[in-house]
C-alpha cells in the first residue's frame, strides 16, 4: 500500500508540473507571440514543401521510414525532456513540446534526404549524417540562441548528433526489414 502511495504521489507531482507548463504557454508561447508563429512555419512549412516533393511512385517507402523517424525522435525526446536533459520553452501546443520539430521538419528532412539517396543512387549514411550534423550543429545552436530550444546539465550537441544518428540509423533498418518481409518470396508462377 506505501508503493501505491508512493506512486500517487509521483503522479500528482507530475500533473502539478504539467498546469505549470501550461500556465506558462498561456503566458508566454500563446498565439499573440512570435514564438508560436515560427512554430508555426516549422510545422507547415516542412510538410507543404514534402507534399510538393515527395516521389509519389515511393509514397509508402519514404512515408514508412519518414514514419520511423518521427516515432523514434519522439521517444529520444520525451526521454530527453522527462530526464531534463532538454526542453522546449515554445509549444503551439501545451504540454505537447515538441510538436513541430520533431513531427514535421527533422522526419521531412530526414524523408526527402531518403528518397533523393533512393532516387540518385547515392550513399544514404553519408547524406543522412550530413543532415544529422547539420541539425545538431547548425540547427540547434540557432534553436537554443533564439530561445527555442534549452539544454541542460551536461548534454551538450555531440549528444543531439549521436541521437539523431541513432535514430536515422535505426529508421534505415526497419525500413529495410520491412521492405524485404514485403518482397514475395516466390512468384505465382512458381507456385505452380
Amino acid at each position: 500500500m506505501e508503493r501505491l502511495h508512493e506512486f500517487d504521489k509521483i503522479l500528482y507531482g507530475r500533473k502539478e508540473n504539467t498546469d505549470s507548463l501550461i500556465n506558462y504557454w498561456t503566458d508566454y508561447s500563446n498565439p499573440s507571440t512570435w514564438q508560436f508563429w515560427v512554430l508555426i512555419a516549422i510545422l507547415l512549412v516542412p510538410l507543404v514543401i514534402l507534399y510538393i516533393k515527395i516521389d509519389r511512385s515511393k509514397v509508402f517507402l519514404i512515408g514508412f521510414y519518414g514514419y520511423n523517424v518521427h516515432v523514434f525522435f519522439t521517444f529520444i525526446d520525451l526521454y530527453g525532456i522527462n530526464r531534463g536533459y532538454w526542453h522546449y520553452p515554445y509549444q503551439i501546443i501545451p504540454a505537447l513540446p515538441s510538436i513541430s520539430l520533431d513531427t514535421s521538419m527533422v522526419p521531412v528532412a530526414f524523408m526527402l534526404i531518403y528518397q533523393w539517396t533512393l532516387n540518385n543512387h547515392k550513399n544514404y549514411y553519408l547524406y543522412a549524417i550530413i543532415t544529422a550534423a547539420i541539425f545538431a550543429f547548425i540547427l540547434k545552436p540557432i534553436l537554443v540562441s533564439t530561445g527555442l530550444f534549452r539544454m541542460y546539465g551536461e548534454i551538450n550537441y555531440f549528444h543531439l548528433f549521436f541521437g539523431y544518428v541513432f535514430v536515422l540509423l535505426i529508421a534505415k533498418v526497419i525500413t529495410w526489414l520491412f521492405h524485404i518481409l514485403h518482397k514475395p518470396k516466390f512468384s505465382a508462377q512458381n507456385r505452380q
